[in-house]
């Protein structure tokens, strides 16, 4: 059931965009007994995800008061000293008010802003779906107690049902609010998640008004898209370079053969590992006829790297920054490896993430 309430929790964090220009008032009313004088915070997060202070303020009587500007709607959260959790609000211009309650934060109401009345609509319905899933989960438990298992295949049937009525749900909202932060939030998340083609996640995303566009989370998505249409099959792979094992820079042009496979690995990666065997058969069986292989290593240690190299066999280029997930996989866009690109003799990216006997039946194909 976490798929359907982790999306709820997650997305209730946002919200934006506003009506006057002359600044924001966030007026906070606390309830439950909390000392006059408890520090409040208004913090964000940076580009490392970690968050950073902006503003702090005292409680008094159970209230608090933040004021500034914000030139775009960003999300923000409250934190209160000495209580358990947050509030994520959306601070842009206009007066904004968030009322809670000191043992469940989660549930504070925020309104008062376009973006924020936006949220609410969007987190009573999410809300809603996450309390069926909840409630149906409590039912499976039950019925597995007793091994009813009538019950239990037709409670999974169900469910399965409810997973794609929020998934319809999130899509119109997008579609029905494209001048809605949350929409925004909305397709970052499917880009993550790969629950959307990368073609309907750019449809989504053009639809969106240009304010949203220019919001950060708008950049965001902007960037990632650039990135997988640069490594889209059909597209030339982006050159680049790196040091080899022996201390060489050496570039993926410099290596194109008839077909290359770009292979983001690492020592540290089971899979990785596990996949070596079938790279190196099907290289051994095909560089003579135009196969290169050009590994990619995303490992910490330089000592791992060319331990795993001679362990495993892997007679051809290699070049890696020892930098973990560095500006190579980030120009990639690889989030996860094993990862591979196969490329044609003009560095054209023809095929990609194939493994086992799906990787031979391509390099065969290409190179018979």
């Amino acid at each position: 059931m976490k798929k359907l309430i982790l999306p709820a929790l997650l997305l209730g964090l946002l919200v934006a965009c506003n009506t006057t220009t002359d600044g924001f008032k966030l007026e906070g009313n606390l309830s439950g007994e909390v000392e006059n004088g408890t520090q409040v915070f208004l913090k964000k997060t940076d580009e490392a995800n970690q968050l950073i202070e902006v503003d702090t303020t005292t409680l008094e009587n159970g209230k608090f008061t933040f004021t500034g500007s914000s030139g775009m709607p960003e999300l923000h959260y409250l934190l209160i000293n000495s209580v358990r959790g947050n509030i994520p609000v959306v601070i842009e211009n206009g007066t904004i008010e968030v009322s809670a309650q000191k043992d469940s934060l989660a549930f504070a109401k925020i309104k008062g802003t376009l973006q924020n009345d936006l949220f609410a609509g969007f987190l009573k319905e999410s809300r809603g779906l996450a309390n069926r899933a909840r409630s149906m989960s409590d039912e499976m438990r039950n019925a597995s107690a007793v091994q009813d298992t009538a019950a239990m295949n037709s409670l999974r049937d169900e469910y399965f049902e409810l997973q794609e009525e929020a998934k319809t749900f999130e899509l119109t909202f997008v579609k029905e609010n494209p001048e809605a932060l949350i929409s925004a939030l909305i397709i970052e998340k499917a880009l993550t998640t790969k629950v959307l083609s990368e073609k309907e996640i750019k449809e989504l995303y053009d639809a969106l008004s240009p304010s949203i566009k220019e919001t950060s989370v708008g950049q965001r998505i902007k960037t990632k898209l650039d990135k997988l249409v640069s490594t889209s099959i059909g597209e030339k792979a982006p050159n680049f370079s790196a040091p080899t094992p022996s201390g060489d820079e050496l570039a993926l042009n410099d290596v194109l053969g008839k077909v290359t496979i770009v292979d983001f690995w690492a020592a540290w990666c089971k899979p990785c590992r596990a996949e070596n065997p079938n790279v190196v058969k099907v290289y051994k069986k095909y560089h003579d006829k135009g196969l290169n292989i050009l590994g990619v290593s995303l490992d910490r240690r330089f000592e791992d790297w060319t331990k795993a190299i001679e362990d495993d066999g892997l007679e051809w280029n290699h070049v890696s920054n020892v930098k973990y997930f560095d500006e190579i996989a980030e120009l990639y866009n690889v989030k996860a490896i094993p990862a591979t690109f196969i490329l044609d003799e003009n560095g054209v990216i023809i095929a990609k993430n194939l493994r086992g006997p799906a990787l031979e039946n391509k390099i065969s194909e290409l190179l018979q």
